[in-house]
């Protein structure tokens, strides 16, 4: 991965396996992408062939790809008011560490969750000892918080609630950060209007040496409307020169770019070669 390329791509289907997403994903002009390692919303995760995984990583390097990210399901709640609940996310993404290290190097995005009434101080707890129950010394997968709108009782809207998180983190090294850019403009950060303001304040609480990756998408909501709706690029309340100038930021190019816009390949394409 080299600091001063810009790396685009978005969520490829596993189903065909390993190589087929690397094939995919050259197919629409993308040189990093985003991928679940099982159901998004949740199951039983599908077997992984070495070989297959290996061919993967033999492209991502021939072709010179950036890191990829992979998802964690839509449907684990780290923090849920319910111990079963936690739990099955405890045991999935413990699961999802062993998986990841068939592609190894690459990265990891969950949800932090929804405290759902026990408060934010007790969700937060709840995530950290939950990320320090998986992290291993040895595992070379790093783990993503991704930032969030604010809906509900979610956590991760504000960079103080992720700088707690990954202050209780033992192995702190593991752990990084994604923003996703309707995320930050439905909390009420002004990613498009002031992106040096936004990525000052995170590099001042959280610091900027945390920031892994980044979901690329524009916002059906205004500033602050804590709701979560992707659009597709220039067709939000972002737009698209204000995207395009968050994607070629000085400090943020050489991260991997995902897009999660509602679009079928032939629109990611598209955007791709837009934002490039």
């Amino acid at each position: 991965m080299k600091e001063n390329t810009v790396y685009m791509g978005c969520h490829l289907s596993m189903a065909d396996g390993f190589r087929a997403m690397g094939e995919r994903a050259l197919s629409i002009g993308a040189n990093t992408f985003a991928f679940f390692t099982r159901n998004p919303r949740g199951g039983k995760a599908k077997d992984i062939i070495p070989e297959d995984a290996a061919a993967l990583c033999e492209m991502l390097a021939k072709e010179n790809f950036g890191t990829l990210v992979a998802h964690a399901p839509y449907t684990l709640n780290p923090c849920s008011g319910k111990e079963n609940v936690r739990e099955f996310a405890f045991l999935a993404m413990s699961d999802e560490m062993i998986r990841m290290e068939s592609v190894p190097g690459n990265y990891y995005n969950f949800h932090p969750g929804s405290h759902v009434g026990q408060g934010v101080e007790t969700g937060i707890a709840q995530i950290s000892e939950l990320l320090n129950r998986i992290l291993k010394p040895e595992q070379t997968t790093t783990v993503l918080l991704e930032t969030m709108s604010g809906k509900g009782s979610e956590i991760g809207s504000r960079f103080e609630e992720l700088r707690e998180i990954i202050d209780r983190v033992e192995l702190r090294e593991k752990v990084g950060v994604c923003l996703d850019t309707c995320h930050l403009n439905d909390a009420g950060y002004d990613i498009a209007g002031d992106p040096d303001g936004v990525l000052g304040e995170f590099d001042k609480i959280i610091g900027l040496d945390k920031l892994k990756a980044l979901h690329i998408n524009d916002s059906m909501n205004p500033l602050g409307a804590h709701k979560d709706r992707h659009a597709r690029i220039g067709e939000g309340t972002l737009g698209y020169e204000a995207i395009k100038r968050i994607v070629h930021h000085p400090a943020l190019v050489g991260l991997p770019c995902i897009l999660e816009t509602p679009n079928e390949l032939d629109g990611y394409a598209r955007e791709i070669k837009m934002l490039k």
